[in-house]
């Protein structure tokens, strides 16, 4: 997990670090440290939340082992297959 406060010392540095990583496949995902919730890079609802909040991950795999939980918005499909899943543990 890459934080965006991490990626460099100002904004400018940070979106040329940024492109890097993305162009090299270095992430391929992102999401919000605060809400614990990952999604797609086009994803609407990111481009909202605080640079501050804002985690990058290598791949899906990544963050689901750092504990975040998919995207309602652009990840449904995934979303409602972990709401299933989270429902089956707290209501056997």
């Amino acid at each position: 997990m890459i934080r965006h406060l991490n990626l460099g010392d100002n904004p400018f540095s940070r979106t040329r670090k940024l492109k890097e990583l993305l162009q090299n496949g270095g992430v391929t995902m992102a999401g919000n440290s605060k809400l614990k919730i990952y999604g797609r890079l086009t994803c609407s609802s990111g481009k909202h939340m605080k640079a501050g909040n804002r985690v990058f991950f290598v791949d899906e795999q990544e963050a689901k082992a750092t504990g975040y939980r998919p995207c309602g918005h652009c990840m449904l499909r995934e979303y409602e297959l972990w709401k299933a899943s989270a429902s089956l543990l707290t209501h056997p």
